[in-house]
């Protein structure tokens, strides 16, 4: 007995003081946007676990559409609120701001993820497979392509509806990612948004494997942007002590009260910042599609699945952006010196660079792709404004471009040959005489793109560049007109390919879609027009989300 007397000496040593964790205090009515998305989607799972096959489809469109709905509702009564304005404030214990930027920017993901979910659920343009109804994603993803399992899957008319709670996770992590206060919160978020998209371009329904490919390059870059993020993310903590916005603010401007002794020999080691700074950049740039990060665009573009390419190019834009204004204007506004001159080499060369590849393109996804790196140099020049007026037209340009984008994305997925859709450039010559309106719908769509005046292109262009020329980019600006004018040369082409060429005998269909692609092409057009036309009341509505809570 006596070996049990120190045993149980520790053990009573170790009982001795019950030590309190404190609670986590959650506001949750302040996130409830994010919460209504991601409970949507865990249910979206159980549905796929328990209700029968030929049930599952209407059971999940029903729910994403309910559940996207009543997040916008969310916000709007936040916004109502006045959370978007003064009482704007930091929630979830400082992990995620809501304020004006932010219910802003999730107002226009859920709206866009909402059309976007009515192209996934498209089944009426592909012919019908052995009495079945299809859509545009792999009978069975797990299926080798062209293999028995797939032949079965297809011949038993299976549908993948796990797309719908992918996509809901996806948008989940989009709600978060501009809204993020702490670098760890960002990077949560954004691996939270990336895994699902990475699975979703791997589920065409045709060309299984160059979906495949497309799935497997965006999943390397993407896991390589993460890792710099995190790297970022990591010398950050060790230059100012902690991984909050607002902490690393004020060490950037010499504010700190507080030195943690054990991180006191590299806090306020510029080289930290500087090298933490660049990385964390690098990474949001990458998902912004900004040269030089800009190799798995026309790739991915190319060979997702349609419905899938529109909502990654409209949705993840709005998200990426709206992390990257909030790390510039929030964390690190004190090194504008610094960022600015880098970040005007970016914008330069991605403006160029997507322009200028783009008039080479044969490929409609591919051509659209490039424009949307062109894109995104025109929206980083807002961003270099570094001004109220810089982040408002910021996200009017956000919300315009991407329901242009969605649109244009819904148009592709219509017009159809034998082997599904037909995306060289070649085959839409004449398409203006075979089906007048849907060339017409595409040619406003792209005159967007170009920035014609009385389109929302025109409007959002016109707004970053003025915020860049009053915040002295006034070069940037030129430049911007510059490779707007290379740009619509090779939208006009295509509206002259379609319109003024003679259509070819064994062209291409245009499939009369159902309601659903059929609504998300007209709010495109609609969205496109007023935009265009009396454009001032949502330059006002961005103008008052303008200011970020700090």
């Amino acid at each position: 007995m006596s070996h049990a007397a120190p045993v149980h000496s520790l053990w009573t040593l170790a009982a001795d003081p019950p030590r309190e964790i404190p609670a986590p205090h959650i506001e949750y009515a302040q996130l409830a946007p994010t919460l209504i998305v991601l409970g949507v989607a865990v249910l979206g799972i159980l549905v796929e676990a328990f209700l029968p096959r030929r049930a599952r489809y209407h059971a999940q469109l029903l729910l994403s559409v309910v559940g996207l709905t009543a997040a916008f509702a969310a916000v709007v009564a936040l916004a109502a609120g006045g959370h978007a304005g003064e009482k704007g404030r930091i929630a979830a214990m400082g992990a995620v701001a809501v304020d004006g930027p932010a219910l802003f920017l999730q107002g226009t993901i859920l709206l866009v993820s909402l059309i976007a979910v009515f192209t996934f659920a498209e089944r009426r343009l592909d012919p019908a497979a052995h009495g079945n109804r299809v859509d545009s994603f792999a009978a069975q993803g797990s299926a080798v392509p062209g293999g028995e399992a797939e032949q079965a899957a297809v011949k038993a008319g299976f549908t993948t509806t796990e797309v719908f709670p992918l996509a809901l996770f996806a948008v989940g992590g989009m709600l978060v990612f501009p809204a993020a206060n702490d670098l760890l919160t960002l990077f949560v978020a954004l691996e939270v948004f990336s895994l699902p998209l990475y699975v979703l371009c791997a589920l065409a329904r045709r060309q299984r494997l160059l979906s495949q490919e497309s799935a497997v390059k965006y999943f390397l870059l993407g896991a390589f942007s993460s890792a710099f993020l995190l790297f970022g993310v990591a010398l950050l903590y060790g230059y100012a002590g902690t991984v909050t916005y607002a902490g690393i603010a004020e060490v950037v401007s010499g504010t700190t009260r507080t030195v943690d002794p054990a991180l006191a020999s590299t806090m306020g080691n510029d080289a930290l910042l500087l090298i933490g700074g660049a990385l964390v950049l690098m990474g949001l740039l990458f998902k912004v599609g900004a040269v030089p990060f800009h190799m798995w665009t026309p790739d991915v573009y190319q060979g997702a699945p349609t419905p899938v390419t529109g909502f990654m190019a409209a949705a993840t834009k709005v998200a990426g952006f709206g992390a990257l204004l909030r790390l510039l204007y929030v964390v690190l506004p004190g090194m504008r010196w610094d960022w600015r001159p880098v970040m005007w080499g970016v914008a330069i060369v991605t403006m160029l660079l997507g322009a200028i590849v783009a008039v080479t393109q044969t490929d409609v996804k591919r051509l659209l792709a490039y424009s949307s790196i062109a894109h995104a140099g025109f929206i980083l020049a807002g961003v270099i404004a570094a001004s109220p007026d810089g982040v408002s037209s910021v996200l009017f340009y956000l919300a315009a471009y991407s329901f242009v984008t969605l649109g244009a994305f819904s148009v592709v997925t219509l017009v159809r040959d034998a082997g599904g859709e037909a995306t060289h450039l070649s085959k839409w010559a004449g398409l203006g005489r075979r089906s007048p309106l849907v060339a017409a719908v595409f040619a406003v769509f792209l005159l967007a793109f170009a920035g014609i005046p009385l389109t929302s292109g025109f409007a959002g262009k016109f707004a970053v560049f003025k915020a860049a020329a009053q915040g002295g980019a006034g070069t940037l600006v030129i430049v911007g007109v510059l490779s707007s004018a290379i740009a619509a040369f090779f939208y006009v082409r295509v509206i002259v390919l379609m319109f003024f060429s003679e259509p070819k005998a064994d062209g291409p269909t245009v499939a009369v879609p159902s309601v659903l692609t059929s609504t998300a092409i007209a709010v495109g057009v609609a969205v496109t027009v007023v935009l265009g036309v009396a454009p001032q009341y949502f330059l006002d509505l961005a103008g008052q989300a303008g200011t970020f809570v700090r």
